[in-house]
C-alpha cells in the first residue's frame, strides 16, 4: 500500500509533458486500492482541470447516470478508482478536446491498474479501449460485445453530449446493453450509496 501512495504523489508532481499542456501540469485521478471498480477514461476536460474534480461537467453527469450511481458513490474513492489515459488536461482541438497525452499512459497506467483482480475495469471511449483491448474492433463492435471482454472489462461510449448522434444511431447501448453493465456494477457498490 505504501508503494502505491508513493505513486500517486508521483503522479501528482508529474511535469513530463509540460510544455505540451496550456496550462500547467495538474494531474487528476481519484484512487485507491480498495475501489472494486477502475474507471478509465481519456484526459480531463476544462471545468475538471478548473475545479480538480474528474468528470465534473455534462459527461460526468451522463456517465453517472449510466452506471446508476450517485454523486457520493462515483466521489468515493473505495469504491470507485478514476484512472485516464492522461491525468491534465490537454488542451482544445478542433472538435472538442484534443487527445490524451501520449506520454501519460505508458508511464502510469502498469503501476494503477492491476492485470490480475476482480475488480471492474470501465473503458470509456476509444483511447482506452484500444489501449486495453488491443484489438482491431471499432468502439461500436467492443461495445456491442462487451461480454466478450468479460469478466474484467466493460467497454462504453465517451458520454459526452458530442456522442449524441452516436447514441441515436446505436440506441440498443441504452435500451439493451447499458441495464446489463448497471447490474454487473451493482454487486460492486454497498447498498447504501446506489440510487
Amino acid at each position: 500500500m505504501a508503494d502505491k501512495v508513493d505513486i500517486i504523489s508521483q503522479v501528482k508532481k508529474c511535469s513530463e509533458c509540460y510544455k505540451s499542456l496550456p496550462f500547467p501540469p495538474k494531474p487528476i485521478l481519484q484512487y485507491s486500492t480498495n475501489a472494486k471498480i477502475i474507471l478509465i477514461g481519456q484526459a480531463p476536460g476544462i471545468k475538471a482541470h478548473q475545479t480538480n474534480k474528474p468528470w465534473n461537467d455534462a459527461s460526468g453527469d451522463r456517465l453517472r447516470l449510466w452506471l446508476n450511481m450517485t454523486e457520493q458513490a462515483f466521489y468515493d474513492s473505495n469504491i470507485l478508482s478514476i484512472v485516464p489515459m492522461g491525468f491534465c488536461y490537454p488542451g482544445k482541438g478542433h472538435s472538442g478536446d484534443l487527445p490524451p497525452r501520449p506520454e501519460c499512459a505508458p508511464k502510469w497506467q502498469r503501476f494503477l491498474v492491476p492485470q490480475n483482480t476482480s475488480k471492474v475495469t470501465l473503458l470509456v471511449g476509444k483511447y482506452a479501449q484500444d489501449y486495453y483491448l488491443k484489438d482491431q474492433k471499432t468502439l461500436t463492435e467492443r461495445v456491442r460485445n462487451w461480454q466478450e471482454y468479460q469478466p474484467k472489462f466493460l467497454p462504453l461510449p465517451h458520454p459526452s453530449p458530442r456522442n449524441n448522434i452516436w447514441l441515436k444511431k446505436n440506441n440498443w447501448f441504452e435500451t439493451q446493453v447499458l441495464p446489463q453493465m448497471q447490474k454487473i456494477l451493482q454487486t460492486k457498490i454497498p447498498n447504501n450509496t446506489k440510487n
